[in-house]
């Protein structure tokens, strides 16, 4: 089984990509940030420790953590906020290597995708034998985001401001698929790619 690292600028077209690969191919795929939310559900590995770091008052009535006030507290204190993260990664990364090790168990699975657009900065790339970056054109990112999500330029630039750099993606990733284009051009690149590795679809 091979693990392979999925990432790429916001409006890069990674969701489409890993619908394609989920249906068509032998794999397993885990996407960072979905877990890291159910790793904050009460009763999972991150539920008390966050607690206990950012006090009761963050907890509805329902007994799951306020996203919102969670958030209000952290982002205006940077201390506050790294450590809130030096929980939540290792939680995150441990419990895909958990996953990892049971799909290496089901004979059926021969691809294990971790994705996450902040792969390379919270170390996601060293348990991944394989780093692919989802390249898109800024214009082509910018358009679908602001169709598919209604983002202005403004928010648009904003955030792609806070992600790394082309170059740095494509330094610290082995795979490059373009997906400015049609999704069938980008299909063609990956079915080129994972039938190298001579796995039938």
């Amino acid at each position: 089984m091979k693990t392979i690292g999925i990432t790429g600028g916001v409006g890069s077209g990674k969701t489409e990509i890993l619908s394609y690969i989920r249906e068509n191919y032998p794999c397993e795929i885990i996407l960072a940030d979905e877990l890291a939310k159910e790793l904050q559900e009460p009763g999972r590995a991150c539920y008390a420790p966050l607690v206990e770091l950012l006090g009761e008052d963050i907890v509805g009535a329902d007994g799951r953590i306020l996203k919102a006030a969670m958030a209000d507290r952290i982002f205006r204190d940077r201390e506050l906020l790294e450590a809130v993260n030096g929980l939540i990664h290792p939680a995150v990364i441990a419990e895909i290597l958990r996953r990892k090790e049971l799909a290496k168990k089901n004979d059926k699975i021969r691809l294990f995708f971790v994705e996450a657009a902040l792969l390379i900065e919270n170390g996601f790339d060293k348990i991944c034998d394989e780093m692919w970056y989802i390249f898109a054109r800024e214009s082509v990112r910018r358009e679908r985001l602001a169709v598919s999500r209604g983002y202005s330029g403004e928010k648009i630039t904003a955030i792609m401001e806070k992600q790394l750099s082309e170059s740095m993606f494509r330094e610290n990733c082995q795979v490059v698929i373009d997906n400015s284009g049609s999704l069938a051009e980008s299909i063609g690149q990956i079915d080129r790619i994972l039938e190298a590795y001579q796995w039938q679809k």
